[in-house]
């Protein structure tokens, strides 16, 4: 990832691969600062400066593209700290008319990493800091809305750039849904439905 993204890597990145990420784990993400771009990590789950302890208020994991810039807890972020969030898939679910949960594996076609759009935030309170991040969505398209009327926003490398703000200004205009050509997905075994779940067998096609 560090020669991916030409990025100089932390010494405390979570291990990996890890199949089951959930939140308020650490990820791995790809943030710019003065000494250029960084790998490291973050808690998935945003905190807004006024909370008081990290469970304050709602677990913030996505950002929906569409209010970012005017919502209190993105609104700064999404202009000063944008980042990268590196995954070679994720998960997203439908439902049974009984109301169990499916969940289905969603790749790139062409084997890619794929870069979310992400926004992070240093929460610090006493002797606590935490550095959070959150994925940016948006509505999903064609091919996707039919597991999900939502995606996570996803960058090419030739817009890494402009999102991380080294090529000026204009990164609202990335925050679109994938080409319908970009993602598949199947169906994955249930056990992912449990955070203690772990193993590449999280991923393999499942046939119920």
């Amino acid at each position: 990832m560090a020669q991916l993204f030409e990025a100089t890597p932390a010494n405390d990145l979570p291990r990996v691969p890890n199949y089951n990420v959930c939140p308020t784990n650490q990820v791995h993400v790809v943030m710019r600062d003065e000494t250029g771009r960084r790998l490291v990590p973050m808690r998935w789950g945003f905190i807004p400066h006024w909370y008081k302890k990290p469970s304050d208020g709602p677990l913030l994991i996505n950002a929906r593209s569409e209010t970012i810039a005017e919502k209190p807890a993105f609104r700064t972020a999404c202009r000063e700290r944008r980042c990268l969030i590196p995954a070679t898939g994720f998960y997203e679910w439908t439902k049974t008319p009984e109301g169990a949960r499916l969940p289905w594996y969603i790749h790139r076609n062409d084997g890619d990493a794929i870069a979310f759009a992400g926004v992070w935030q240093v929460w610090e309170r006493d002797d606590q800091r935490l550095t959070t991040c959150a994925i940016v969505t948006t509505g999903a398209n064609t091919s996707m809305s039919k597991i999900h009327h939502r995606m996570p926003v996803s960058l090419a490398a030739k817009d890494w750039p402009l999102w991380l703000g080294e090529a000026g200004k204009g990164a609202a205009t990335l925050m679109t849904s994938a080409p319908e050509e970009t993602f598949s997905f199947y169906r994955v075994d249930p056990a992912v439905n449990s955070n203690r779940a772990s193993g590449d067998a999280l991923i393999a096609p499942f046939e119920a």
